[in-house]
């Protein structure tokens, strides 16, 4: 192995040789505690250590590096006491998540750590919103986010490598090729020579470089990064590199042929590093033993500290308010100047209203700047705003929503538009696994709203009708919106970009336009998770949101002899029980109305609830009423079929009658 040592002094090699150094140690206690009985798992990252300390070296401390579950050397970089790392390892409180996850499977702002999540890919997004972030602050940073050759598969990688192609981040996507996605090796996952190709596709540069000489990773890091922040871009490395070790322990490395392990193991990144310094003079023996003796008794040390911290009590409160960023709702007033505008203006309202009250709010979604969007609900947004922050995407949802869990993280507001709700399905993903569990995972915010046009009744077929809340309401973490007139979609969704916390919008396309309501001009605020009593009535309880709201409307104006409590849920997670037991102990009698179809959607819950805690009021059993159990199909007749709204009148009478 050729190393070169440039300009680099004597301190700074001897300064890579203990960095190096520690977390092999680190590696080798641990391994020997698992054979004890002690460490219930561990990745080990034994042999590709030089890429996770060179790139950390390079680095500036306020730099986020975005690591992955063998990169043991980002975190002994960034200098976090080892005992908080051992407690993460070992599910005690004083690790980074409370015992809800486990190994590398956190973050922390504290030293710009951004931890994994098992579905690998979406990482690589989220590295591009900090990058975003980064550029939109023009503070000249750089972002390194790392990777397997395995998930270079993924359709995220692609994403992400697309996006930060186009808009020129200042991302260092970080490849550790080290022979096999756990035991399938790299000729059956991708064909081309070297993965560093791959960016060739993406007008990107790239470099492959050896994994195993930590000099040429420090050199490469150090240069690319002043270039970086002069002439911000994305560059793809392929570091060439082994795994010694299996997956993970107990996976072992039986299907590595003996001669391969033989190759890289002469090849030891830490090994032949000690070597080149012994025979240039620069590391004596009993240097060496200094060292090591200093870095084993900070282990043990460290070891003893988290062997004495008791194990975690479950405690019910805290786990359920940790679910969520706590929110003290900011109640904001109108001033009662009104005028009469459609839901579709109310959006493009309160989109405007918060750009300009929050500075470092960004826009994101396909067609939305100088187009508008897809309904025109940000026409002129480029000419007041700027396209820095109005951003029309790729076609590609998934790497969109972790980019803007990346802007949440570095600083900054997202909004992103789903030019249909039916497309959120390629983005399911960093919604659920991402925004949803973030909070609850490691203390982190997720300030984006996904905003959803959705709903039938257009005749726009099965992949542009959907009301698809449900998908959302059973994930815990996320809030989930769904307003049915103009006054309330602006003053929620003023309210859903102020909230910390992620949040669903659903705005139905066919109120864009038809439904109208007196809505004040000046910026105001309603609270998430309070419903609205649109009619009152002693005979029966009618819950909907959305479209449901109006057909219920239609049927109450037109048959002006049912008395009926009449509630607009507004805001689904989290959901207004209160105001339904309050109608329903009055009444003894509900039907819930929802567009869905009814199999596991809101309707069954709702229904599920009031029977638990209201059944002695009741006088007849609850009645839901949804879609039926089909896809949503195009032609009219077919369409009105499907929907509720000519069942819902028959249903309701029929209730009543009981």
């Amino acid at each position: 192995m050729n190393f070169d040592r440039k300009d680099f002094s004597n301190e700074q090699l001897l300064d890579l040789y203990s960095r190096i150094l520690k977390p092999r140690l680190i590696e080798e206690k641990m391994l020997i505690l698992l054979r004890q009985g002690k460490v219930s798992k561990w990745f080990s990252g034994i042999g590709q250590e030089a890429i996770s300390v060179g790139i950390t070296a390079a680095l500036d401390s306020d730099e986020y590096i975005l690591p992955m579950h063998r990169n043991l050397g980002v975190f002994t970089g960034r200098a976090i006491p080892l005992h908080r790392l051992f407690s993460q390892w070992q599910g005690k409180k004083n690790g980074f998540t409370k015992g809800r996850d486990r190994s590398f499977h956190f973050g922390t702002q504290e030293y710009k750590i951004i931890g994994m999540i098992s579905h690998l890919g979406p990482q690589l997004g989220v590295a591009d919103g900090i990058a975003l972030a980064n550029k939109l602050k023009r503070n000249g940073k750089v972002t390194a986010v790392f990777t397997g050759e395995g998930a270079t598969s993924e359709g995220d990688f692609h994403e992400a490598l697309n996006i930060a192609s186009v808009w020129d981040l200042p991302v260092l996507f970080v490849i550790e090729n080290n022979g096999y996605g756990l035991s399938t090796p790299t000729n059956e996952q991708y064909r081309c020579e070297n993965l560093a190709d791959k960016g060739v596709g993406y007008g990107m540069e790239s470099h492959i470089l050896d994994g195993n000489n930590i000099l040429e990773v420090y050199a490469k890091i150090s240069e690319l990064k002043a270039s970086l922040a002069v002439n911000p871009r994305p560059v793809l490395l392929e570091f060439k590199t082994f795994r010694m070790r299996g997956h993970e322990e107990a996976s072992g490395t039986k299907y590595v042929p003996q001669e391969l392990m033989d190759a890289w193991a002469v090849k030891d990144p830490v090994a032949n590093y000690r070597n080149y310094l012994v025979a240039t003079g620069v590391l004596s023996e009993e240097m060496d033993a200094e060292i090591t003796a200093k870095i084993k008794a900070e282990i043990d040390e460290n070891w003893a500290i988290t062997q004495s911290q008791p194990d975690i009590e479950a405690d019910l409160s805290e786990e359920l308010n940790d679910v969520y960023q706590e929110y003290d709702f900011e109640d904001i007033k109108s001033n009662n100047d009104l005028e009469n505008i459609r839901v579709v203006d109310a959006i493009s309202q309160a989109l405007k209203q918060s750009m300009e009250r929050h500075d470092n709010l960004v826009i994101m979604g396909q067609d939305i700047a100088e187009y508008g969007g897809a309904f025109k609900i940000t026409e002129g947004f480029v000419a007041q705003f700027g396209k820095e922050r109005v951003r029309n995407t790729p076609i590609c949802e998934s790497a969109v929503v972790s980019a803007a869990m990346g802007l949440s993280i570095n600083g900054h507001k997202a909004i992103v538009e789903m030019q249909f709700a039916d497309f959120v399905s390629t983005g399911f993903n960093p919604i659920v696994n991402l925004l949803a569990k973030q909070h609850y995972r490691w203390n982190e915010k997720a300030d984006v709203v996904v905003r959803m046009p959705c709903g039938g009744g257009t005749q726009a077929g099965p992949f542009h009708s959907q009301t698809n809340e449900a998908w959302f309401t059973k994930t815990p973490g996320l809030k989930v919106v769904y307003p049915a007139f103009p006054y309330d979609v602006k003053g929620l969704l003023n309210t859903a970009i102020n909230d910390p916390n992620p949040v669903l919008f659903f705005e139905h396309k066919q109120l864009y336009r038809s439904v109208y309501q007196d809505v004040p001009k000046d910026y105001y605020t309603i609270p998430l998770g309070k419903a609205a009593l649109i009619k009152e009535g002693e005979s029966v309880t009618i819950v909907s949101y959305g479209a449901g709201v109006h057909w219920a409307l239609e049927v109450l104006n037109s048959n002006l002899d049912i008395k009926a409590d009449l509630i607009d849920l507004r805001t689904l997670q989290p959901l207004d029980v209160d105001a339904i037991y309050a109608s329903v102990k009055k009444t003894g009698k509900c039907i819930i109305l929802q567009e869905d179809t009814l199999f596991g959607g809101i309707a069954s819950d709702i229904s599920a609830l009031v029977m638990e805690n209201c059944f002695e009021y009741l006088d007849a059993p609850v009645r839901r009423v949804g879609s039926i159990e089909s896809p949503i199909p195009f032609v009219k007749p077919l369409e009105d079929q499907y929907l509720p709204k000519a069942r819902f009148e028959k249903e309701l009478k029929q209730l009543i009658a009981y």
